[in-house]
């Protein structure tokens, strides 16, 4: 059935898609601030998302005292506040006002990775400059995206656009024989296993010392179609001078044989990506909502 996207419901979705594209046009550095007053205010506001984003960092980082969390915890919505200008840059600023902003360094670990024949999975997680990271590494090494289906489909259907203009392709999250195919057609697909997906197709491994419920995926993907797996990571340079995308050397001897030995050792990379800008990971995903047998919700 057609979504009737002038509905009334929709309003306040084009007013906020409205202004977020006319706040593009302001220099980098005043959208940034602009990002940050943002994230403060939600910091006020989203006592849901602070108290699972608090819960969180209290699991994950225990030998943080509770004034570095708390700060951390700030600087935390003040990247989410950065990264929702950032997502309407990456969608509509051009390329001649971002290439300056990107510095990419071990493009060539892709590339070597690439000469294999069989396609590359981009193994990262999800950060705040998720959107961003991804349209600067595609203005130098195009590639598929996977992705999940937003609740308000206005929403949905301007972020699809941007992705597949932004992108050679993107794939909806579940579709795994796509996401196989660009792989065997030799494309790198950016592949984020970090979130919490349920029971299904998941095993209990520790993430950051926490059993987390971690979907499988990623060592079955990388058996059926034998692509290399190379690490990603994006974040805002702590300089300020722009953005930072790092490509890793391809994992050596993965998957391996063991499916639970090799989630666990996709769950530590994941961890090693986000202690190199942990205040830009996304902490306010409920993250460990799946417990294991017997276990109590973390946050109630």
């Amino acid at each position: 059935m057609p979504v009737d996207y002038l509905s009334p419901r929709y309003w306040p979705t084009w007013l906020a898609l409205a202004l977020a594209r006319m706040l593009t046009n302001l220099p980098w550095r005043w959208q940034l601030a602009i990002g940050r007053t943002l994230g403060r205010i939600m910091y006020r506001l989203a006592r849901r998302r602070r108290h699972i984003a608090r819960i969180n960092l209290q699991l994950c980082l225990p030998a943080q005292t509770e004034a570095e969390r708390r700060q951390l915890l700030r600087k935390h919505f003040e990247a989410l506040g950065m990264g929702a200008l950032e997502t309407a840059m990456s969608w509509w600023m051009p390329d001649h006002r971002l290439e300056p902003l990107c510095r990419i360094e071990g493009l060539e670990n892709l590339q070597h990775a690439l000469a294999q024949g069989r396609g590359v999975i981009l193994l990262t997680a999800h950060f705040t400059t998720l959107e961003i990271g991804g349209r600067l590494l595609a203005m130098h090494a195009p590639f598929h995206v996977l992705f999940r289906e937003h609740k308000n489909r206005l929403f949905h259907a301007v972020m699809r656009n941007a992705r597949e203009i932004n992108y050679e392709k993107a794939i909806p999250r579940g579709e795994m024989r796509a996401m196989l195919r660009s792989l065997r057609d030799n494309h790198p697909v950016w592949y984020a296993p970090d979130q919490n997906y349920g029971r299904e197709h998941s095993i209990f491994v520790p993430f950051f010392g926490v059993p987390a419920a971690t979907i499988t995926a990623t060592a079955r993907i990388a058996q059926l179609s034998n692509a290399p797996v190379v690490p990603l990571f994006q974040a805002l340079r702590s300089d300020g001078r722009g953005y930072l995308i790092r490509l890793d050397p391809a994992l050596r001897h993965f998957p391996g044989s063991d499916i639970e030995a090799t989630t666990r050792r996709v769950n530590g990379i994941i961890e090693d990506l986000i202690r190199r800008a942990p205040a830009q990971y996304l902490w306010t995903h409920r993250r460990f909502k799946t417990r294991p047998p017997g276990e109590s919700s973390v946050y109630d």
